[in-house]
């Protein structure tokens, strides 16, 4: 699908001034960036001197997408997946703008995106776990499981404001992480996981048409809830396809944390639907005929739409933008040059 493309791009969705790139500047390098702004598009951001970046607006995504454009968010960070779209890379690396390497301190992850890709490039283990982790196999753990499965999901991790709910940011406002633990764990098949756009990189070869960040933010009825929703999607598709997610190095420094009253707002029906959430991506099933990323994704969405639409009409909406999303998914593949992306989208570069 993207053979002829780069081997990883940056997506980056943002609202405001890129200087904090400034802190990206040697683990960029070389590397082209897609940001995704989410605001007022005659605002022109501001990228330093040396980052390569095309800037997507929402007239473009507009221009591009024409009538489905309507199955990418707004006002919330999940509209970072419309990069995902027109990356024309075999592995995709997206962080949040608030976000930097951990220079100047003790750390083994001065370099995020280098350790992405060897978490990417190694295989996982999700069918027995290892006590060990990543440093070498336990005594008993079999070894007709030893040659593990592609990895297509390494989520990373943070230092300083960690990735909290609301309610446990209220409860704990002066919580911070400052100590990384040097390892990396597969997440066991058959588990569900929180998984985090703030440091994340995925093989789009194997489960980019699953890493839809679904309907969040303006007119939708929850946020801060796209990315567990592409998690726990993809992770059900990971399991049945035999891929595996990673969770642990690299980490990141985050710097910012938004008010925890803003966030409940945004988490309550989320907060209420948790448990049938659980339940349901406990419950699903492929059928075995279902052999590619697509075809899991459409059938995904018809059970989202039959199980969930109890609790709210959002999921039938829902469901259907997933549908719409494994469309353009392939429409993109075939018609968008690889090395490059269309001219809807204006070059911006620092």
């Amino acid at each position: 699908m993207v053979t002829n493309g780069p081997e990883i791009e940056v997506v980056i969705p943002t609202i405001r001034s890129l200087r904090n790139l400034v802190h990206w500047q040697g683990a960029l390098d070389g590397v082209h960036v897609i940001v995704v702004q989410d605001g007022d598009p005659s605002v022109r951001l501001d990228i330093p001197a040396g980052i390569d970046a095309t800037v997507w607006a929402r007239p473009q995504i507009e221009e591009l997408l024409g009538e489905r454009s309507w199955v990418i968010s707004q006002r919330d960070s999940a509209c970072r997946c419309f990069g995902f779209l027109v990356s024309r890379a075999r592995y995709v690396y997206t962080f949040d703008d608030d976000c930097t390497p951990p220079h100047g301190r003790a750390s083994r992850t001065a370099n995020p995106l280098r350790d992405h890709l060897a978490n990417l490039r190694s295989p996982s283990h999700p069918d027995y776990f290892n006590t060990l982790y990543d440093v070498e196999f336990v005594r008993g753990y079999p070894h007709a499981l030893r040659d593990g499965k592609p990895t297509a999901i390494s989520h990373g991790l943070w230092l300083g404001h960690p990735d909290l709910d609301a309610l446990t940011q209220r409860a704990r406002p002066d919580l911070r992480i400052w100590d990384e633990v040097p390892i990396v764990q597969t997440v066991p098949r058959g588990a569900q996981y929180s998984m985090c756009g703030m440091n994340l990189a995925f093989d789009r070869e194997l489960i980019g048409a699953a890493m839809y960040f679904g309907l969040m933010g303006a007119g939708q009825p929850w946020g801060r809830y796209d990315d567990l929703w592409a998690g726990w999607c993809s992770k059900v598709i990971c399991d049945h396809l035999g891929y595996g997610a990673k969770t642990g190095r690299p980490y990141v420094v985050h710097e910012k944390a938004s008010n925890w009253r803003t966030n409940l707002e945004r988490e309550a029906n989320g907060i209420r639907w948790a448990g049938d959430l659980r339940f349901f991506f406990e419950g699903v099933r492929f059928d075995h005929r279902q052999t590619t990323v697509s075809e899991c994704y459409t059938a995904l969405a018809d059970q989202v739409e039959a199980a969930l639409s109890v609790l709210d009409s959002y999921f039938v909406r829902l469901a259907e933008a997933m549908r719409v999303w494994a469309q353009l998914w392939g429409e993109l593949a075939v018609t968008t040059q690889p090395g490059g992306v269309p001219d809807a989208a204006p070059s911006q570069a620092g």
